[in-house]
């Protein structure tokens, strides 16, 4: 199993719109990213600079940025356009980031 780490950017003001929408995260998009192998996924929020961090355990070695071909996610990202910085296609801009130090 690998751990990957990414970073996206909220726009300014829309804190809670992002919590609220994730907090009613739709159900066929949770099943794909498990099924996905994708799991312990979790988003946070540098309140300062509007960065998100994300974190997230594959187990199939798929992110879920991987997943842009799935209908589903396509839905999800155009959901998300309006509050978050997106490349051409619609995807959110994500920034990977490298591991430098894990203690379990």
């Amino acid at each position: 199993m690998a751990r990957i780490a990414f970073k996206m950017k909220l726009v300014s003001g829309f804190e809670a719109e992002y919590k609220k929408r994730h907090n009613e995260i739709w159900p066929e998009l949770c099943r794909l990213l498990k099924d996905s192998g994708i799991s312990d996924y979790s988003i946070f929020l540098d309140e300062e600079s509007g960065t998100l961090f994300a974190v997230q355990e594959q187990n199939l070695g798929k992110s879920s940025q991987d997943l842009g071909e799935s209908p589903i996610v396509k839905k999800w990202w155009a959901y998300m356009a309006d509050i978050m910085e997106t490349n051409v296609d619609g995807s959110p801009v994500t920034i990977p980031l490298r591991l430098m130090f894990h203690l379990d």
